[in-house]
């Protein structure tokens, strides 16, 4: 490890009775949980079962809806093995409790390096920490980026490349859905997003002996075009609806999906992303497994053609996807996106 890199959060705060300072938010950006509303039926769950058949478009209606009226949603029946998706789980856990200098071996901080262990979010430019520890990791195309990935746990390569293509085929079919909700072509999106990029990230939170302090991940949308969580059965996740945090409690066998920055941006504000956050447990460690479905770096990304018209101009100028990720990584995760930098 590098004499500059910083050590990991869950070595640093092992048996710890109280939060380090510098993961201490002011009063006025902390998560109030006291007033998070419980989960209900704000997220809606959508049975992909029939998404290639004669269900389709009433499938493709329900997750437009979502996408308008939510940002956020869960589907179920969506083609993983429930085997592919708990060895993902299980090897991910494993390898944050692997000793800390195997773990030490992918540490970097550089948000360039496509296979990288970091804490918190980007420990060069932050003032306050966040209470999350994170492996993170370039998957496509995978013959490009596995022999990077750690070879400790054994199985891990194997596990988390099938895990990439199940994913990977899954968040495919929910673009074309997607692209047809909006009523365009079927590989609309997909054709916008070029040669494709898909990174995933391994999240560990630690137990946290003071969660009203901190958080795992500040609110944020996401920079990238759609984004497929899976998380353990510790809740964690909260998303910001009509102004009131929710708590989006785990069903066994599910994926999240919210739509990013760049399907607003396609989409002329039809679809907007949506502010969520990670909160930490007292108790429980917590293990979220997102994957981040993106366009490559020179896929350029603008308003969809046939969604701009007379009395729906193109809210948004053209640029490259390299651009936008270099203002959102610069900036940190916020509550504003970067998307009103590139306002037309």
């Amino acid at each position: 490890m590098a004499a500059t890199a910083k050590p990991l959060l869950s070595d640093l705060v092992s048996g710890a009775n109280h939060v380090p300072p510098n993961y201490v938010r002011p009063e006025n950006d902390r998560p109030n949980l006291d007033e998070v509303h419980s989960f209900d039926a704000s997220i809606p769950v959508i049975d992909l079962n029939g998404l290639h058949g004669p269900h389709r478009p009433d499938i493709i209606n329900q997750i437009g809806l979502a996408c308008q009226n939510y940002g956020f949603f869960q589907v179920k029946n969506h083609g993983i093995e429930e085997d592919v998706i708990n060895k993902m789980m299980s090897v991910g856990r494993e390898f944050f409790h692997l000793p800390e200098s195997e773990r030490l071996k992918s540490y970097s901080e550089d948000p360039f390096k496509t296979t990288r262990l970091c804490t918190s979010f980007n420990v060069r430019t932050e003032k306050v920490s966040s209470w999350r520890d994170y492996l993170r990791l370039h998957c496509h195309p995978l013959e490009d980026y596995m022999r990077e990935w750690p070879s400790n746990p054994p199985s891990f390569k194997e596990d988390a490349a099938e895990y990439c293509k199940n994913v990977r085929g899954l968040a495919v079919r929910l673009l074309e859905a997607i692209s047809e909700s909006l009523g365009l072509e079927r590989d609309y999106i997909n054709r916008v997003l070029g040669s494709h990029g898909q990174h995933m990230a391994i999240n560990y939170y630690p137990p946290c002996p003071q969660p009203k302090l901190t958080y795992g991940l500040p609110p944020h949308a996401d920079p990238n075009v759609i984004t497929l969580l899976l998380q353990d059965d510790v809740p964690g996740l909260q998303v910001l609806k009509d102004g009131k945090w929710v708590s989006v409690q785990p069903i066994p066998n599910t994926f999240i999906v919210n739509i990013g920055d760049q399907i607003q941006v396609i989409s002329n504000d039809r679809y907007e992303s949506v502010l969520h956050r990670a909160i930490v447990n007292s108790d429980k460690e917590r293990i979220s497994i997102p994957t981040f479905y993106c366009p490559s770096y020179d896929a350029i990304i603008g308003p969809a053609q046939n969604l701009i018209d007379d009395d729906h101009p193109a809210h948004y100028k053209s640029f490259t996807y390299r651009e936008y990720y270099e203002k959102f990584w610069n900036r940190g995760l916020r509550t504003q996106t970067c998307l009103d930098m590139f306002k037309a």
